[in-house]
């Protein structure tokens, strides 16, 4: 059944968004702001139901490094020319915008589209994720898929093909010669192809998980991750920051645990794994979320750093990625190259 946002219920849907950003997929506030110029007033969003599934259908992201889109700010209009140029090659306008990445800004970004297609409550990853090729629609081999993206100084891109790696690798050297960030749009799918290559009701989840964070923020950390449906993994003071085996982009916190136990959390551009005294507490595709132990601050990996009091908690993982063996493995620690760290 269709629903409406309203724009007191902003603040909690980029809370939830951040929440599952599992430490990646950058601070919302940009986002936040952004839509709330462009879209003042309340938003229809439709269910995958309330739509004919034969709907033209796109997903629009931001890519690239998250701290330099902070500092080279979109304009008012960042997908326009990605949109005209998938609709030029497809053919067709495209009515329904869903949302490609449901952790951290991205999760927002299909409301910037608000007032030109319907909003489809869907999602193609639940929580965040690095690369492109993790998308719901290309892990499930969804045929006839378009990528357009930035290039820099005005310049698109279009990627059409039916091995996913191409089009993570393609937009990604784009998005690299683009100055490092950029927009991204996904196109050439159907409100049908939702149903079952995505995650209906993702917004609603997302808005859902954001009202309970608000309402417990200030409470215990066992009744905050309560109100949340998760876990209190551990909490303490983050004794280093140390590299993790050959990939420079691996890290691994090293918290000292509150019965002296040494606790850590290996991190990439998310959270993927915590382990205590050696023994796997939880692993991706459950959302690890990290926090200021003081503050309840939403903490991104980059924000880790010696001497700061965290609490770390996780989030069950979205049921589609465990629904299928193939899902799974393209979300589980090994699919980043740490395969010791996969949950039995």
């Amino acid at each position: 059944m269709a629903w409406r946002l309203r724009p007191e219920d902003r603040t909690a849907l980029a809370r939830g968004y951040a929440l599952l950003g599992a430490g990646g997929g950058g601070t919302t506030t940009m986002l936040e702001l952004m839509v709330d110029r462009a879209r003042p007033d309340t938003i229809d969003i439709a269910d995958v139901e309330d739509l004919d599934p034969a709907t033209p259908c796109l997903g629009a992201a931001f890519v690239g490094s998250t701290i330099l889109l902070g500092e080279r700010l979109p304009g008012n209009d960042p997908f326009g020319r990605l949109i005209a140029a998938a609709e030029r090659w497809l053919g067709t306008r495209i009515p329904a915008v869903c949302s490609l990445e449901g952790g951290g800004l991205n999760g927002l970004s299909p409301l910037l589209l608000s007032g030109s297609r319907a909003v489809v409550d869907a999602d193609c990853t639940g929580r965040a994720v690095p690369e492109l090729d993790q998308m719901s629609l290309f892990v499930d081999r969804v045929p006839g898929l378009v990528f357009t993206c930035d290039t820099g100084a005005g310049g698109v891109a279009l990627v059409e093909t039916d091995r996913a790696v191409d089009a993570e690798r393609i937009v990604r050297s784009a998005i690299i010669q683009a100055g490092g960030a950029g927009g991204a749009v996904l196109a050439g799918f159907t409100v049908g192809d939702l149903r079952e290559h995505a995650m209906p009701g993702h917004q609603r989840r997302a808005l859902e998980l954001g009202r309970s964070f608000l309402d417990a923020e200030a409470s215990p950390l066992p009744v905050l991750a309560a109100a949340l449906h998760g876990r209190l993994l551990t909490q303490g003071r983050i004794a280093a920051i140390v590299p993790a085996g050959g990939d420079p982009h691996v890290k691994v916190a090293e918290i000292t645990g509150p019965s002296g136990s040494v606790d850590r959390v290996v991190t990439r551009s998310e959270s993927l794994a915590v382990l205590s005294d050696g023994a796997l507490l939880s692993a991706s595709p459950s959302v690890i979320l990290i926090l200021d132990a003081v503050s309840r601050e939403i903490l991104q990996v980059t924000d880790l750093a010696p001497g700061r009091q965290v609490a770390v908690l996780d989030l069950p993982a979205p049921e589609w990625w465990q629904e299928r063996p193939e899902r799974l493995r393209r979300v589980v620690p090994s699919a980043y190259g740490l395969d010791e760290l996969d949950a039995a």
